[in-house]
């Protein structure tokens, strides 16, 4: 048996005791009670501004922070909002939107949480969520089934809020209608004097759910005309743009609506490339209105997405939690306007 000598002059760490609410109750000369309410940020209780400030300033100095499991067996419920991870790729549009959303709830007093369910879909998705005890779930995209938002509820999960092109039985649904987006890209186009018209297909995997409905939204919009529709699958590497644009002269196509900006903006350095004039040989449009695509020359007409804001759909999950046994409502939630700049 080897042993491993010690080293001399070598005492073992000292640990600190855990600072509790009594602690800062003291140093800031207060109740515990009304340590609970200040950091608890309870509304049904009025405390001195300065009194407050005194409690958090206290509670910094310590290092103290409220225990979330104890504060949830005195509620009966947690305060943890579960945000399974997007199954599909999302642009700077929606980091920015969940962003909002997260710090929006925080201010509520919600701790939210990003799961990232890799590998898992629908009910089993839902039952690896439920583990975890939220009293909120708010699911991205789609998959999850009626009998997935039974198992959240039934693990105590008072509001189960889907954003995505479809409602789920049981489940708050905030719809966002992706074929407006499309439809918005065709009017426009049409009323151009554009008559044949691609639309870009993104090949990367989960996309569908967005690209399938902007697609349709394009042929509504020129459904009755003389405008023909066509498919262009591409995948988001140069590569591939440099091919479709090689072969752009035998395709015909007088616009091209590019799926979102960061499509359009690839597909629009490959025409200008090969020779394609833009707008002159063939119109561009691309959808939600990033900032690059008003640096570019010709600067990108696009498809201005209105999501929800992160406050109102904060505010509307405290909401549900607050009142479980409401009927599950439905909410459209995705506006959409053309962008009208110097590409189209």
């Amino acid at each position: 048996m080897v042993q491993i000598p010690k080293q001399p002059g070598r005492a073992a760490p000292v640990r600190r005791p855990v600072p509790t609410s009594a602690d800062v109750a003291r140093l800031a000369g207060v109740s515990r009670a009304t340590v609970s309410y200040v950091l608890n940020n309870a509304s049904a209780v009025r405390i001195s501004e300065p009194t407050r400030r005194r409690v958090r300033e206290a509670a910094e100095e310590l290092g103290y922070v409220p225990h979330a499991a104890a504060r949830s067996l005195r509620a009966g419920h947690s305060r943890m909002v579960l945000m399974p991870a997007p199954a599909v790729p999302v642009g700077p549009l929606y980091h920015q939107f969940f962003a909002e959303l997260q710090s929006a709830l925080g201010r509520l007093d919600y701790t939210v949480v990003q799961y990232g369910s890799v590998g898992l879909r629908g009910d089993e998705a839902a039952r690896a969520w439920a583990e975890l005890r939220p009293v909120a779930v708010l699911v991205p995209g789609s998959g999850l089934g009626p009998e997935g938002v039974a198992v959240l509820k039934r693990s105590g999960a008072r509001a189960v809020l889907t954003l995505g092109p479809e409602r789920v039985d049981g489940a708050h649904a905030l719809l966002m209608d992706h074929d407006r987006v499309g439809h918005c890209a065709g009017v426009h186009l049409l009323a151009g004097g554009r008559r044949r018209v691609g639309v870009v297909m993104p090949e990367e995997n989960g996309l569908e759910i967005f690209s399938r409905p902007r697609l349709e939204g394009v042929r509504r919009a020129l459904r009755g005309t003389s405008a023909t529709v066509t498919e262009l699958p591409l995948a988001y590497e140069e590569e591939a743009a440099a091919r479709l644009a090689a072969r752009w002269g035998s395709l015909g196509l007088d616009a091209v609506f590019g799926y979102n900006d960061e499509y359009a903006m690839l597909l629009m350095r490959a025409l200008q490339d090969e020779g394609v004039a833009v707008p002159e040989q063939t119109a561009v449009v691309g959808a939600d209105d990033l900032m690059l695509g008003r640096l570019l020359r010709p600067r990108l007409s696009t498809v201005h997405l209105d999501l929800p804001s992160g406050r109102d759909l904060a505010e509307l999950v405290d909401r549900v939690v607050r009142e479980p046994g409401a009927e599950p409502e439905t909410h459209e939630v995705l506006g959409a306007r053309v962008v009208h700049r110097a590409s189209s």
